[in-house]
């Protein structure tokens, strides 16, 4: 009875402490912050993404507030414009153009100063001011392309140099093991995620804002053309 007590005690014992074991060789885990994460892809790929994504970031949020602004008009603007250029009332239609602050305003601006000459020189000068405006309009667009082509080559390139530096480790350590390449292997994955990252949202920035300058550009349009229908109305 004794020596069948013994025994599974040992056993008891024996579990516990292979359980011990099995418990202390567990893999555990490892708690990093994301800053850390970044900072592990190399300051200097790290730092010029983040410059080029403040940077898109900024051009955004200013091409974004100015376009909307030049999407502004004010209620029946191009109906008083025509009621004015009927009555004969110049002044006040350019007063009007001059408070309205707005691409539109002062293409007609323009074009209602040159009244009383040939047409075509009107319309030329109408164009030649919305061309000013539509590279106004433009400003800082052509900077969002190239943030949006070169973040991802950025990143790429911290990925190379990455790589690099897993087979430089690897050379050195003599054997392939987890802690020889796991340093360079990071900083490969994580330059190539942040790059990719800053210039999906420098893309679709820029997209977006074209489409919103475009729309602009159309309004400029139709209005320098209803311009010239009211100058072209009979008694004009």
């Amino acid at each position: 009875m004794n020596l069948l007590l013994t025994v599974q005690q040992g056993i008891t014992v024996g579990g516990a402490a292979e359980s011990a074991e099995t418990v202390s060789n567990a893999p555990g885990e490892v708690e990093v912050s994301i800053f850390q994460l970044l900072m592990e892809g190399g300051w200097y790929i790290m730092i010029p993404l983040a410059v080029l994504s403040v940077l898109a970031i900024y051009i955004f949020i200013e091409r974004s507030l100015a376009v909307s602004k030049s999407l502004k008009e004010e209620k029946d603007f191009m109906n008083k414009i025509k009621d004015y250029i009927h009555d004969g009332k110049l002044d006040s239609a350019k007063n009007l153009c001059a408070t309205s602050q707005t691409p539109i305003a002062r293409m007609l601006e323009k074009g209602i100063s040159r009244i009383g000459k040939p047409l075509k020189d009107i319309s030329v000068s109408i164009e030649n001011v919305g061309k000013l405006e539509i590279y106004n309009l433009e400003k800082n667009l052509g900077t969002l392309a190239t943030i949006a082509g070169a973040a991802p080559m950025i990143g790429f390139l911290g990925t190379v140099i990455g790589m690099v530096q897993v087979f430089l480790d690897m050379e050195t350590a003599g054997t392939v093991r987890v802690e020889d390449i796991s340093s360079g292997t990071k900083q490969a994955m994580i330059t190539t995620i942040v790059g990719l990252i800053v210039g999906i949202i420098a893309y679709m920035s820029y997209n977006y804002l074209v489409t919103k300058v475009s729309k602009v550009i159309h309004k400029m349009e139709a209005s320098s053309i209803e311009f010239i229908d009211i100058l072209e109305e009979p008694g004009k």
